[in-house]
């Protein structure tokens, strides 16, 4: 059995980690490199950057802050946020990230998955999919949560992974800060249709949460920020328990 992951997520604005409510209401939490050296002490499996204004103001990803995480951590992390070509992920695998992640471009141009994943492998590749629950449907949004589109998360996602996503980071934007739980049952029916790994993402408040999540879904990793940020849950009591649950994860030599 392959061991679930736990993925701190940095979201990062002007250079520094901050996170919100429902994606807005941002305040500071902290530097990032700082952050990525700590996660990593930690135990964290993995590592998520998102810079998530990019898209919005029409920007590229901090390249400079790829290689300053890069010789830093030495754990694998991804990094998105304005990634619209070829050109753009090749320069931050050669800044020293792991995987790319794209959202708003590969809704607009879904045959970029196609060519990255070509390009690179899929391997390389992670879709990622902000989805709100609007008039009965699970939909598609972009460019931050900003911009709802006409596209059904459950369809959008399975289109994904047959150009050739690596994995799927499905944030559940109704759930996201609010510290509630995730979004168990559509994760789990996300899960249930794909044949490539899942990671949560919206909701984590608790350790049970993160208990829940991998007991009810089966995703293959859950990710969260302001809970890890801010000291309310550290990455090996998380992990303790969860392994008492009897949920395989990977422990850290102290």
């Amino acid at each position: 059995m392959l061991a679930k992951r736990i993925i701190p997520c940095l979201d990062v604005k002007d250079g520094r980690t901050v996170k919100g409510v429902n994606f807005v209401d941002l305040r500071d939490a902290g530097d990032p490199v700082e952050l990525a050296w700590n996660y990593s002490q930690q135990g964290a499996d993995e590592l998520v950057f998102l810079d998530i204004t990019a898209t919005h103001e029409r920007r590229k990803t901090m390249v400079e802050l790829v290689k300053a995480v890069a010789r830093n951590i030495n754990i694998p992390f991804t990094i998105g946020g304005g990634i619209n070509a070829i050109e753009d992920a090749d320069a931050l695998l050669n800044a020293g990230a792991d995987k790319i992640s794209i959202n708003s471009a590969a809704v607009r141009n879904p045959a970029l998955i196609d060519e990255l994943a070509k390009a690179f492998g899929v391997q390389f590749v992670v879709v990622a999919v902000d989805t709100r629950h609007t008039d009965g449907k699970n939909i598609v949004y972009l460019n931050g949560g900003r911009i709802p589109t006409e596209k059904e998360t459950f369809n959008w996602i399975l289109e994904a992974e047959s150009r050739g996503a690596g994995e799927i980071l499905l944030t559940s934007m109704d759930h996201d800060g609010t510290k509630a739980g995730f979004d168990y049952s559509f994760l789990k029916t996300i899960n249930d249709a794909v044949h490539i790994p899942v990671i949560a993402s919206g909701g984590a408040g608790s350790v049970q949460h993160f208990v829940d999540v991998f007991e009810k879904a089966n995703v293959d990793a859950a990710l969260a920020a302001s809970v890890f940020h801010y000291g309310e849950i550290l990455i090996p009591d998380l992990k303790a328990v969860l392994k008492n649950k009897g949920i395989e994860v990977r422990i850290s030599p102290v």
